[in-house]
């Protein structure tokens, strides 16, 4: 049964070290806190736990330009004050600061993504673990968001070289803009994001931007407002994502769990419990197709393990006690010493009647996608001929090659032209 999936897990030691500066809400620490919980709860008894084999620079020039890669590489609070010019145009010095050890940490986080990506594409695992990843706001050639290298766009890379198509879900409470971004233009890739939406970071994420020229309708957003509790969020996820695997049928599933859409986070302003939050990883997991699942935003350091530990334990298929076991960082959850937490009183600014009529404006545009089917008959072969690819429009190109049959040879050229214009 689901519950019995192979889980694999990925963590090293080190992530914990790395420190983004004072008073920067973004604290890694959180990573080794999560992974001192779920020690103690037993739950790596229920999964491989690797440490990420490095990727090398190279690997991640498959999204990000190759000035940028070098730039992360080199800088350093010692020398930061020789790179000026760079520093402005790669958007690194505020929300992403320069810190010792800053491309250690990118490899680290990153290599956790594209080394469970590849663990699945080699059919050895049902699901993948890695708290570290999930920096979805990273542009090719931008920090962005407390974002340096995009590792969710790297493991859909990685992904899609044996899946036809990837799914992107993402329940942080910012937009997954990097990551629409990057799959913007391409059906090979659906990117569904439900987040808070209207005078907050990262501004983007309307309900009508949804993809262009093959991409047109692979892009599905949820603009949320404040308060966004358990029951509504439910009612929108459920369907939302159960069309979404109805008509895409994707191979794969990559799903960024950010737990700054929890109640009482520093930087939040929903009021998602950690049951309702875990509701979705449950909901996701139901639908028994490989699965990445990452970290993310969270910015509340006693939240964040206790929303990371009861997702694993869904994960892993074992029901943990709601009494907290004794672990390194056991002060840091008193005053009542319990997984769950109530939540707070806010009033939910979303009313079933805009949840109601967004709802049905995305099963709209998605009742617009191509149907599957035509592309499923062909798999077997298409998979055979697709080669990883070193750049994220060669992707997209390789994905037009590999087109349902019927499409003919002239739309692919139109197509082509569209997105050299």
């Amino acid at each position: 049964m689901s519950s019995q999936r192979r889980v694999s897990y990925f963590y090293d030691a080190e992530i914990g070290n790395y420190h983004y500066g004072q008073g920067h809400p973004m604290k890694p620490h959180r990573i080794r806190m999560t992974h001192n919980l779920v020690v103690n709860y037993g739950l790596y008894r229920r999964m491989e736990v690797f440490r990420p084999r490095l990727v090398s620079p190279t690997a991640m020039t498959r999204f990000h330009s190759d000035d940028y890669i070098n730039f992360l590489k080199i800088i350093s609070p010692d020398n930061m004050q020789d790179y000026v010019r760079q520093l402005q145009r790669f958007n690194v010095g505020e929300d992403c600061p320069v810190f010792d050890g800053l491309f250690e940490f990118c490899q680290l986080y990153t290599s956790g993504s594209i080394g469970g990506a590849a663990r699945l594409n080699e059919n050895r695992v049902d699901v993948v673990i890695n708290y570290a990843g999930g920096l979805h706001h990273a542009k090719r050639a931008e920090a962005s968001g407390f974002c340096y290298v995009n590792d969710c766009v790297l493991a859909i890379l990685e992904l899609l070289k044996k899946h036809e198509r990837v799914l992107y879900i993402d329940i942080d409470i910012h937009h997954g803009d990097g990551v629409e971004e990057a799959f913007y233009t391409t059906n090979r890739v659906m990117t569904v994001s439900f987040h808070k939406f209207g005078e907050y970071f990262p501004g983007t994420g309307d309900v009508h931007d949804i993809g262009y020229a093959d991409g047109k309708n692979y892009a599905i957003n949820f603009p949320l407002n404040d308060g966004m509790d358990d029951d509504s969020f439910r009612g929108v996820f459920r369907p939302v994502i159960a069309k979404v695997m109805e008509v895409f049928q994707p191979g794969a599933v990559v799903l960024q769990c950010g737990a700054d859409s929890l109640s009482g986070d520093r930087l939040g302003c929903f009021n998602l419990s950690i049951k309702g939050h875990g509701d979705c990883v449950e909901f996701v997991k139901s639908f028994n197709i490989p699965m990445l699942v990452l970290g993310g935003g969270g910015y509340t350091l006693r939240n964040i393990p206790r929303c990371w530990t009861y997702e694993t334990s869904i994960l892993a298929g074992e029901e943990i006690k709601d009494e907290l076991p004794f672990n390194d960082y056991f002060e840091y959850f008193g005053p009542d010493y319990r997984l769950h937490l109530p939540v707070s009183n806010m009033e939910n600014l979303n009313s079933p009647e805009y949840l109601e009529r967004t709802k049905i404006q995305l099963l709209e545009i998605l009742r617009e996608v191509e149907p599957v089917p035509g592309a499923q008959i062909q798999t077997g072969q298409v998979e055979s001929q697709t080669n990883p690819r070193s750049a994220l429009m060669e992707i997209e190109n390789e994905e037009e090659e590999n087109a349902d049959s019927r499409t003919i040879r002239e739309e692919r050229k139109e197509h082509q032209s569209e997105l050299a214009s």
